[in-house]
């Protein structure tokens, strides 16, 4: 027997959704007890779906795709139109291989040991300064970071711009107003910026490691032909800029270690420091859902599913669903010790396998910069944090706190 999806009663709730921000889902499911509902935003018809299930569900390949998923306006900014996370079936298995190929022990062992050399320089360079804004001094150092990684060149002149560009995509991605046209506008200016790096790379004007990201994607072809340049510049960009993203969770780790304290001093080992950089990713809020269309008519815990609808997979929700997570709004990164990941009960970045599905393959990227970022924080660097506004704001998409970490009286730690 078939049950009735619960629907939000009202024309649309796009203003809603932007007056509340992570909130909105989460509301809606308390309020009609429930883990899937029925909804109107941007004048479409969407269902929206909570819980472990139904992230194992939302990356049943057999049963949705990405392709037509993705609103244009967070093509035009956030992810580039046409790239990987709008793809499906054989041509995205063969497209993500080449993003899992980067992943190697080897390469994301020298990309901690190229962070750790970048908090080393950005911790002197913040030291003469004396005070900082911890998030802007984060998205310029892991831009470098990542470049460093990828082979693609970064001069010191333009490394602050580039870093601003990029992480206007990010931000644009919740945005309206002038927000979104920031992102909107950096789009094509950064795209054009990594299109003549992979010209270069092609051409042999630019020398790079065989194994390095800008190397890997100017010469990965599909059908025997290397890709587009544009949109291999913009596959080169599906590297970096999930890697700057990581600047808020840097943000996020510190707050935590203002806010909590205790956890300080127990943060001896490399697995403490996972546990750290874990708990940061469920805790604090970071991608809230994402979309994708129903392949066929199908039903699920006796809902129907129609071919062709849009449905959200509420990824905030379920890294804070107590039926998951024992007392979830407490900070406690010991819950780590003995977590099995199923691959779909902690999907800060998406579920499923990473080598075959659509979860970022980017993860372990993002777990080296937290993870190195912590270390630092605590062993390498002595700071003030000044009175100032932390809260973070719920409503913004992506947020973070309101004054992105001011530091004062800053000073490295001598061996």
């Amino acid at each position: 027997m078939t049950k009735e999806i619960p629907k939000e009663r009202g024309i649309d709730h796009t203003f809603s959704l932007l007056t509340e921000g992570y909130n909105y889902v989460g509301k809606r499911m308390s309020g009609m007890d429930t883990d899937i509902f029925e909804t109107r935003l941007l004048g479409k018809k969407m269902i929206i779906m909570t819980g472990r299930d139904a992230a194992e569900l939302f990356y049943d390949e057999t049963k949705f795709k990405r392709e037509g998923a993705l609103p244009l306006r967070v093509q035009k900014t956030l992810f580039g139109v046409g790239g990987i996370q709008t793809m499906d079936g054989q041509k995205h298995k063969i497209r993500k291989a080449m993003f899992m190929s980067l992943m190697s022990d080897e390469r994301l062992g020298l990309f901690r040991t190229i962070v750790k050399e970048e908090w080393d320089r950005k911790g002197h360079e913040m030291e003469r300064k004396g005070e900082a804004v911890l998030f802007d001094e984060s998205e310029e150092l892991i831009l470098r970071a990542i470049c460093r990684w990828t082979g693609v060149p970064l001069t010191d002149v333009e490394s602050w711009n580039r870093a601003y560009d990029i992480g206007s995509l990010i931000d644009a991605a919740g945005g309206v107003g002038k927000r979104f046209r920031v992102g909107e506008d950096a789009r094509p200016r950064t795209e054009a910026w990594l299109e003549e790096v992979i010209l270069a790379v092609r051409e042999g004007r630019l020398e790079t490691d065989p194994e390095s990201a800008a190397h890997v994607v100017a010469f990965h072809q599909e059908s025997g032909e290397y890709l587009d340049a544009h949109m291999a510049a913009l596959e080169l960009l599906n590297v970096i800029r999930p890697a700057v993203a990581v600047a808020r969770f840097v943000v996020f780790a510190a707050l935590a270690l203002h806010d909590f304290p205790e956890w300080k001093e127990k943060l001896n080992t490399q697995k403490d420091l996972n546990n750290f950089a874990n708990e940061v990713r469920r805790f604090y809020p970071f991608t809230p859902f994402l979309g994708a269309i129903a392949k066929k008519d199908f039903e699920w815990h006796g809902y129907e599913f129609n071919e062709g609808e849009t449905v959200l997979m509420d990824f905030h929700g379920v890294n804070r669903d107590p039926r998951l997570w024992e007392e979830p709004e407490q900070f406690n990164p010991d819950r780590f010790n003995d977590f099995t990941d199923d691959r779909f009960t902690f999907i800060p970045q998406g579920g499923g396998d990473p080598n075959h599905g659509h979860r970022c393959p980017g993860e372990p990227v993002t777990v080296i910069i937290i993870e190195e970022s912590i270390r630092f924080l605590v062993n390498g660097l002595e700071y003030n944090v000044p009175q100032q506004d932390l809260m973070i704001n719920m409503v913004r998409m992506p947020t973070l706190p309101a004054s992105r970490f001011v530091m004062d009286r800053i000073k490295v730690k001598e061996d």
